[in-house]
């Protein structure tokens, strides 16, 4: 009885582990089939050779039908690491003009997962990209000697304009970062880096396609798989019109030539950005082809930074140009009308502390006072709107926070939302800033005076100050700022087309539109007085506690139907009038009438060959 049962027992043993080992085997095979792409890539690449077709990238065009990026052919290397047999290195070398080492070390990075996720010895590695056209008819004679590789089509950026370069982007190889975000990607693949190239990725790159290809035993290419019946076409990128007015744009990077600033130039009633200026700015072409990586390292370490985009990127203290925005508040909240006048004994003087001004008259009303540019009235104005309104609103964070929340509306303070990227948000504080600097009600209107002349905590970007102009021009609202008008075949989105309405009623910006208008014909914006466009303007000198203040203008025009509102930021050179006034009439005029007049020229000439740079307090090594 015993032995019958120790028989037993053995026999579910053994059978239990031939059950173990035909599961294991069971395990491993659906393993191999369905998750083991190896064996299935090696008999694919034996029979088969699947080549990727790269779409065209769409193109972009101005508003006014220019061309401005388009496509030009360009030629990779690749190889199919388990197909390289024989290789003569030093023939390879001398075909390219590179040397060993550099292609030795190419090799290493391609086998390097860390570098190249996803490598396999049976998928294309891109060896060398962007091949020049002399270097391509010189392999090309000698790629039979070199088993394993082929040339690669693809497409590089071309510029009908050196212009714009910030706002275009350009084209890289992707990192592995991106691959594993998208599985669109494979490495040696471009997408777009920084500018429209970046935002409009998706629309501009296009579906690549495939061509299967079959193979003799010897690895031969014989021809397309089934008559090509199983080949996916590529579809190409949709084209782009921007918002930009490409000859408005180089003319304003002319007149910041050896300058440190931005322009903005935005049409009021669509929100189409029809310049953006960043200075200093840099050729596209110098991102495009073999020497793209050793230029973007320069421009990188550049001490000017042409790569930072000032123009949406700088937040910088708007100075006197925040002072509609004052004045629109306390409107709003009736602590003035158009007649109430405060005193300015040369700047604003209240409990010891002193916020200087120039000399004009005084006592004035709202609009003499933003004509004048006059630093005391809107002072005031803050004091009484913080300490008049506790009894209404509680205590003075709670009227803070109505003065902010207005200010929001206008645009300030977040991003605008433009179809860019990397835009600041700017700063605007809000009363938990106050009370964490300064403890709870221990600050008054007195402790943070100079937020109302657009000095102290308060940063805007250049961007945000055109928009502003724009939601004066409109007389309260505005549409976001977008540098994409058109996408061939698709539409653009609603955020770009929607009015967006601030916090204060439409009457008010009339008292606006008349002050600035009175800066222009008899106050400190008088050289941006073109007759026949009834331009309206407003200056700034925003203090800089790292050397000499920036000057600033912000304007529109016309008066009424305005088509054009502008920002021109300069750092480092003085009063908003010295700069920032003639280069923005200049963008003004250009944009309206064409042409600058004779009467004008010598304006022009001046600010095309003036220097600021030399102020910046940079020293180039």
């Amino acid at each position: 009885m015993r032995k019958d049962y120790k028989l037993e027992k053995r026999k579910y043993f053994i059978g239990g582990i031939f059950t173990l080992i035909v599961v294991l085997y069971l395990v491993r095979l659906g393993e191999l089939q369905l998750f083991e792409t190896k064996y299935k890539e090696s008999a694919d690449s034996n029979a088969f050779f699947r080549k990727t077709i790269y779409p065209s990238r769409g193109m972009m065009y101005d508003r006014n039908g220019e061309l401005v990026v388009y496509n030009q052919p360009a030629y990779d290397i690749q190889m199919i690491p388990r197909e390289v047999h024989d290789f003569d290195t030093l023939d390879f070398c001398k075909a390219l003009q590179i040397s060993p080492d550099a292609l030795r070390k190419r090799f290493a990075d391609i086998k390097n997962k860390k570098l190249n996720p996803g490598y396999s010895s049976y998928t294309p590695q891109t060896v060398i990209s962007h091949l020049t056209a002399q270097d391509y008819g010189r392999i090309q004679e000698k790629l039979y000697r070199f088993d394993g590789f082929f040339i690669q089509k693809k497409v590089i950026r071309q510029y009908n304009h050196i212009a714009a370069a910030n706002v275009l982007g350009n084209i890289r190889e992707v990192n592995k970062n991106e691959i594993k975000r998208d599985n669109y990607y494979a490495a040696g693949d471009y997408t777009g880096d920084l500018g429209i190239e970046k935002s409009y990725e998706h629309i501009l790159r296009g579906e690549k396609g495939q061509e299967i290809l079959i193979r003799d035993a010897h690895g031969r290419i014989k021809g397309r798989y089934n008559n090509g019946s199983l080949d996916v076409a590529p579809v190409s990128g949709k084209d782009i019109t921007l918002s930009l007015d490409i000859e408005l744009q180089k003319y304003g990077e002319e007149l910041m030539q050896n300058k440190i600033g931005a322009i903005v130039a935005i049409e009021p009633e669509t929100g189409e950005v029809l310049a953006m200026v960043s200075s200093p700015t840099y050729n596209p072409t110098l991102l495009t082809g073999r020497q793209r990586g050793k230029n973007y390292r320069e421009l990188n370490n550049n001490l000017y930074l042409p790569l930072f985009d000032r123009s949406l990127m700088a937040a910088y203290p708007p100075g006197s140009t925040f002072k509609p925005t004052q004045g629109l508040i306390f409107l709003q909240e009736n602590i003035i009308d158009s007649n109430t006048m405060f005193p300015c004994f040369h700047g604003y003087v209240s409990g010891g502390l002193r916020v200087g001004c120039h000399t004009h008259g005084a006592p004035l009303s709202l609009k003499p006072a933003i004509q004048t540019s006059c630093n005391a009235y809107f002072c005031w104005g803050l004091k009484t709107m913080l300490d008049s309104k506790r009894s209404r609103y509680g205590s003075v964070s709670d009227v803070f926070e109505v003065w902010k929340n207005h200010l929001v509306s206008m645009g300030y303070g977040y991003k605008l939302g433009i179809d860019l990227p990397s835009e600041s948000r700017g700063f605007i504080p809000n009363s938990k800033y106050y009370s964490k600097v300064y403890g709870e009600n221990r600050w008054s209107a007195n402790t943070i005076i100079s937020i109302a002349i657009g000095q102290g905590e308060i940063l805007a970007t250049p961007l945000q100050i055109a928009n502003l102009c724009a939601t004066i021009a409109n007389r309260g609202h505005f549409i976001t700022p977008h540098v994409v008008k058109a996408i061939k075949g698709d539409t653009i989105p609603s955020i770009y087309t929607q009015p967006r309405f601030t916090t204060i009623d439409t009457k008010y910006y009339n008292e606006i539109v008349e002050g600035m208008r009175m800066a222009v014909t008899g106050g400190t914006c008088r050289m941006a007085n073109i007759p026949g466009l009834d331009v309206c303007g407003k200056t700034g000198t925003a203090q800089n506690p790292h050397g000499r203040d920036h000057s600033v203008f912000m304007g529109f025009a016309p008066m009424d139907n305005p088509k054009i509102a502008v920002c021109v930021y300069v750092e480092n050179a003085g009063f908003g009038a010295t700069y920032g006034v003639p280069i923005g009439s200049l963008i003004i005029e250009k944009y309206l009438n064409g042409e600058i007049s004779s009467q004008r020229q010598y304006i022009e000439e001046n600010m095309k060959h003036s220097n600021t740079i030399i102020y910046s307090g940079i020293k180039k090594r």
